[in-house]
């Protein structure tokens, strides 16, 4: 089951395991304000860079992620060509020039311009999705909490999101034995099976999937209530990690890229670096 898995907690001893929750949340928020804000190439190089190194610090292995990552290559797709469709000549008007390199139909050309600015776009998937995963598949539910509290959000909001979190990976857990139980009762649901009739079978597991969570969602709010949570101000946290010298350290590194981002926005007078002037 945990090959199957599109996202949950792995546990593991590497350095980033060993980080703070808190500081590896500061590093993500900031870095990904970072690459938001800037459109400069050089700096999204730089951060994708990192991310694939994170990833290798992380030791994740390529089956973990892997389903993710063609979700999120597919819908990355998907918004570049609809930038394409419905702005074609957009970074032809950030750059000021107009390179073609296939003339093409009407306004729907090639310029070397717009794929430059459709390539940065990428790159910014690029930069902060293997972030994102590794800081999910790194970081303990409870500690994840912990963490936002940390930063100030309050502990009912971050309790959630523990939840949420702990329960996503019992939630696909149970789809996956719905459908091995359906394949061995003969509904063929893998990928033998013809694309329709799949999507078929999974939203039929899914749909009442979906309202018996709902159900135990109401369960399980109904016993925090009667413990009395929420009642207080405040509260502890049995896996909150204090800062050392490594989370400082963290910090110090996604203030330095983020302080970079506004440097270039600066030198490149816009959020925009031009190779054409």
């Amino acid at each position: 089951m945990q090959t199957n898995k599109l996202l949950g907690y792995q546990p593991g001893t590497s350095p980033i395991h060993r980080l703070s929750g808190a500081s590896k949340l500061v590093f993500f928020i900031l870095v990904s304000i970072a690459v938001m804000i800037s459109y400069d190439t050089r700096l999204l190089a730089f951060v994708g860079f990192g991310s694939l190194l994170l990833f290798k610090l992380a030791n994740i292995k390529w089956r973990q992620v892997s389903f993710v990552i063609y979700l999120v290559l597919f819908f990355a797709f998907l918004n570049l060509l609809m930038v394409y469709l419905f702005a074609p000549n957009y970074g032809v008007e950030i750059y000021g020039q107009k390179t073609l390199l296939w003339a093409g139909i009407g306004a729907y050309g090639i310029s070397s311009q717009e794929l430059f600015y459709l390539f940065n776009l990428a790159l910014k998937y690029f930069s902060t999705v293997p972030m994102a995963i590794v800081f999910l598949l790194t970081t303990h539910p409870s500690q994840f909490a912990a963490s936002l509290n940390q930063i100030g959000v309050p502990y009912k909001i971050a309790y959630a999101v523990s939840l949420t979190l702990r329960y996503i990976p019992d939630l696909q857990e149970e789809f996956y034995l719905i459908k091995l139980s359906q394949n061995a009762r003969g509904l063929e649901l893998s990928q033998k099976a013809k694309l329709l009739e799949r999507i078929k079978g999974n939203l039929l597991i899914l749909t009442p999937l979906i309202f018996s969570s709902l159900e135990r969602i109401d369960t399980v709010a109904t016993a925090m209530e009667l413990r009395r949570f929420g009642k207080g101000k405040k509260r502890t946290w049995y896996q909150k990690q204090d800062l050392k010298a490594g989370d400082y350290g963290v910090i110090a590194l996604a203030i330095l890229i983020l302080v970079l981002s506004f440097v270039l926005i600066w030198l490149n007078q816009g959020r925009f670096y031009n190779p054409w002037t």
